[in-house]
């Protein structure tokens, strides 16, 4: 595989969630995240399985993580004994077919794309919450994924910080065409973000309702379009009083 390849834009996964569903034993799960979404969104990884029903990408069974499907988390996890470029690398080090100058040139190119090719030697330390979070964010889409899991990403940061990263997320996924499922509790956040809007319900997990934003592109948070959006599923979600997950 050369360079040019491995930094084309790949085919977005189409994913199919087929009656899935997960029982839990032994653990008590308190309030909003007792719902289930971000089960769902490990299921999709491949890191649980569900106990009937099955996902599905491109029409084949998940049953075990892969290069295809990557994970951002709502804490970055980067490693403190590497810099930036170390941890993005470290994403790289199962990723076949590449000689360490290209992996070098493929870390480059995702820290170039989420503004932090300045700080490519920055220890984790240096960085703000914000910084890291795009670390993260580079590290997961340096192996090139069809599928981009994103579990409360933005939660623990200040509002100006999200705000630049909702642009930069929207800018990303204009640019590489990644499939994105993107749990959150910020309706907002949600319609901002979604192309879809899946509101669940708790105790068990449902799917309730389903939202289209049919909002160009790229969207402002503070916007009076995207308030009266996020509005209509907060009416919703007052009613089945869950968290929601952003598609």
């Amino acid at each position: 595989m050369s360079i040019r390849e491995e930094l084309e834009n790949v085919v977005p996964a189409k994913l199919a969630v087929d009656r899935v569903s997960k029982r839990f034993f032994t653990l008590c799960l308190v309030g909003p995240s007792g719902c289930g979404k971000s089960t769902l969104l490990n299921i999709i990884a491949g890191l649980e399985k569900p106990d009937s029903g099955q996902v599905l990408a491109d029409g084949k069974p998940i049953t075990e993580p892969g290069r295809d499907r990557m994970v951002m988390f709502q804490e970055p996890a980067l490693f403190p004994w590497l810099d930036v470029m170390g941890n993005v690398l470290f994403g790289l080090k199962l990723k076949p077919g590449l000689s360490a100058k290209e992996r070098r040139e493929v870390a480059e190119f995702y820290l170039k794309l989420v503004g932090l090719e300045r700080f490519m030697h920055a220890t984790v330390h240096q960085l703000s919450g914000g910084m890291k979070q795009r670390v993260a964010l580079a590290r997961a889409l340096a192996p090139n994924p069809r599928v981009l899991l994103m579990d409360e990403p933005f939660a623990s940061l200040d509002a100006l910080t999200r705000e630049q990263l909702y642009r930069d997320i929207q800018n990303i996924w204009a640019t590489r065409k990644k499939t994105i499922v993107f749990v959150t509790h910020n309706v907002r956040e949600a319609a901002c973000l979604g192309n879809r809007v899946i509101l669940f319900s708790p105790h068990p997990g449902r799917i309730r309702e389903e939202f289209k934003i049919d909002l160009e592109r790229p969207r402002d948070i503070n916007s009076a379009q995207l308030a009266s959006y996020s509005t209509e599923i907060m009416r919703a979600l007052k009613g089945y009083v869950t968290p929601e997950v952003a598609e």
